[in-house]
């Protein structure tokens, strides 16, 4: 009888080389480790790329520190540590314990970690009690992160906490580009993938759904409710035009403020804060606009606004590097990019894709190229290469 060693120099354990020889791969348990259960932009990717994954024939289990809105839309074997947002050091403790367990009894043959939290918490936990390697997901900006947590994942990066560590795009790999060569050297280009969210409803019917007023012009956003998407600046504009309404999708910390400033404006009654919707309600909400306005002060993709694009809603984004990187195929824009600290330039830029239609046209069709630079498959695929390599 043969017996296989492993390829030390490329990290092969001897199962991966046995399955490289008979010419099949080897079938993972895959962990996927982050912090809270919402509807947001890392957990879409999460849900998109363990899709992925299973459909490869691959076991995935998902793992949220806590479940932080009742809508989330659960994926299929889920695990919790907490039910909610730990408060005090005890529950803290009891989180990063029942998390330690769960890794410890999953046995992972790799943990993808996601968010700043779920990358220093989740590979400082999981090297404790496995011996999986860790690919840590960086989907927050530097800039997001407070100074304990960047010099923590600065640390666990250059130590080797990470035995990779992905960015979604080239203008984050330049700001990270002043890390540590250590920690450079671990990191990885795949950019996100993204669920089409064509249009199936009429804006009759979508606007219906969400109870939303049917003749009045509407602009809207899924984001967080977070200082940092900047939505304030949306509100700001509906005292600029009496017919304009404003819908909100989504949840958060910032919602009372937001709420506040709509009273002091006086425009209560046009703003419209539909809470948190599940990805696959997100094409009937974007059926029910007529511009897409993203005032975000910091993104490391923007995900949203590449599903608001794609879908042929008229975007007006904040004029970031990284939006114009990600929102362009072949070079031409997929949408209008403005100074949104700015409030006139932000009004005026409404007010031109309203009533610029060759504009608004031409953004249509140049997005129509994203579904193809952007695909859920290839971004499936990019992770399965790198779990080829550490495994």
């Amino acid at each position: 009888m043969l017996h296989y060693q492993p390829n030390k120099e490329l990290g092969e354990t001897t199962a991966t080389a046995l399955a490289r020889l008979d010419g099949s791969e080897r079938k993972l348990h895959v962990l996927l480790v982050q912090t809270q259960a919402e509807n947001a932009g890392a957990q879409e990717i999460s849900r998109l790329l363990g899709a992925g994954l299973t459909a490869r024939g691959h076991r995935v289990t998902n793992l949220f520190f806590f479940r932080k809105s009742d809508s989330f839309d659960e994926p299929p074997d889920t695990l919790y540590c907490a039910s909610s947002r730990p408060g005090n050091p005890l529950t803290l403790l009891q989180m990063l314990w029942t998390l330690r367990r769960h890794i410890r009894i999953s046995k992972p043959d790799a943990v993808l970690t996601f968010q700043h939290f779920g990358n220093v918490i989740g590979a400082g936990v999981s090297r404790l009690v496995s011996r999986a390697p860790v690919i840590a997901n960086q989907v927050s900006s530097a800039m997001s992160m407070s100074l304990p947590v960047r010099a923590a994942d600065i640390v666990m990066g250059s130590l080797g906490f990470f035995d990779r560590i992905t960015l979604n795009s080239k203008d984050m790999q330049r700001e990270y580009s002043r890390y540590p060569s250590a920690y450079r050297s671990r990191m990885v280009h795949v950019p996100h993938g993204f669920d089409d969210k064509a249009l199936t409803l009429s804006k009759e019917a979508a606007r219906q759904k969400f109870d939303l007023p049917p003749d009045r012009v509407l602009l809207g956003c899924a984001a967080r409710l977070h200082p940092h998407k900047r939505l304030d600046a949306a509100i700001s504009l509906l005292p600029d035009e009496p017919s304009w309404h404003l819908a909100l999708a989504g949840q958060g910390a910032d919602e009372a403020r937001l709420r506040q400033l709509a009273d002091d404006l006086k425009v209560s009654d046009r703003l419209h804060l539909l809470g948190e919707i599940a990805p696959r309600q997100m094409a009937d909400f974007l059926a029910c606009l007529d511009v897409f306005v993203f005032p975000t002060q910091a993104e490391t993709f923007g995900l949203a606004a590449v599903e608001a694009a794609n879908a042929g809603v008229p975007s007006v984004v904040t004029d970031l590097p990284v939006l114009r990187e990600v929102l362009s195929f072949e070079g031409k824009p997929t949408a209008l990019f403005v100074d949104a600290s700015d409030h006139a330039k932000l009004s005026a830029a409404v007010s031109r894709l309203l009533t610029d239609q060759t504009l608004s046209d031409e953004l249509r069709q140049n997005a129509k190229g994203l579904r193809l630079r952007y695909s859920v498959d290839a971004m499936v695929e990019e992770y399965v290469k790198i779990l080829n390599q550490v495994i």
